[in-house]
């Protein structure tokens, strides 16, 4: 773990500006882009499944006593001024007052806002970064951050370690998080744990498709419906997800065995 910066830096690194930045550019490593071209010599395959299963157990070790965490969802591409921005860091602020740690993708935007909120009260905030050519420099308001490559494994721990999601406007990335947890609690490979979507302008269009769409076709039943929760008041969302986190699943995992420095605790 390192030291994180006063709470006073906004930067993240990344230069504000108000062109977007460019995104896609390309991987920091392109034997990525080879290992998902199919078929690989045994040993190269051989090779990436260690180094997956190294970065797994490295992200298990670093969150194991995290404690019961809300992970917040949203783009990185907000600056500190924009309105989702200031919800979010809300938004942080009364999660952590609530108990709970705020989890992010570790990042700029919408994530920094909600670790810089929790930071605001006194809580206790993790980033699971990721890899990438602009948004690779975990943001400066996490007490542990956790850098991954690949991202189906950073997915994994923004769920382990959750009791809730919150999803603040965002792009691909936002979306591909939101359906994974909703996919996860619609198979019940999870329990119902409170799904939240904030920002009732933003995300109706989207709530209205899946209503109009595809529960008129029948690709998903009504009750999926009913398992996610929109809203424009961070003050409903942290009431939903403590009162679910407090009544139903208890704001602890449970005893820990003590921390063991070998294992990267």
């Amino acid at each position: 773990m390192v030291t994180p910066k006063s709470p006073d830096v906004v930067s993240s690194g990344i230069a504000k500006t108000e062109v977007p930045p460019r995104w896609g550019v390309g991987t920091t490593q392109p034997d990525e882009r080879h290992f998902l071209q199919g078929p690989q010599p045994r040993g190269f395959e051989l090779g990436e499944a260690l180094a997956i299963f190294w970065e797994l157990m490295r992200g298990f070790r670093a969150l194991h006593f995290v404690g019961p965490c809300v992970t917040v969802f949203g783009s990185a591409r907000f600056q500190d001024q924009h309105p989702y921005y200031k919800t979010a860091r809300h938004l942080g602020a009364e999660l952590a007052n609530a108990g709970f740690t705020v989890m992010t993708g570790g990042g700029p935007g919408i994530m920094e806002a909600a670790n810089r909120g929790a930071r605001d009260v006194g809580g206790y905030t993790i980033g699971c970064n990721i890899e990438l050519p602009v948004e690779q420099r975990p943001n400066p308001y996490l007490d542990r951050w956790v850098t991954f490559r690949h991202f189906f494994v950073r997915k994994l721990m923004l769920v382990k370690y959750s009791y809730a999601f919150i999803a603040l406007p965002g792009g691909f990335g936002t979306m591909d998080e939101i359906f994974e947890v909703a996919t996860l609690i619609q198979t019940h490979k999870v329990k119902e744990f409170p799904l939240v979507l904030m920002g009732r302008d933003y995300w109706s269009p989207l709530m209205d498709f899946l209503n109009e769409r595809q529960v008129t076709e029948g690709t998903i039943d009504v009750n999926d419906l009913k398992r996610i929760t929109v809203t424009d008041s961070v003050e409903e969302a942290v009431q939903t997800v403590t009162e679910i986190g407090m009544n139903q699943f208890g704001l602890t995992y449970g005893p820990r065995a003590k921390r063991r420095w070998f294992f990267g605790e």
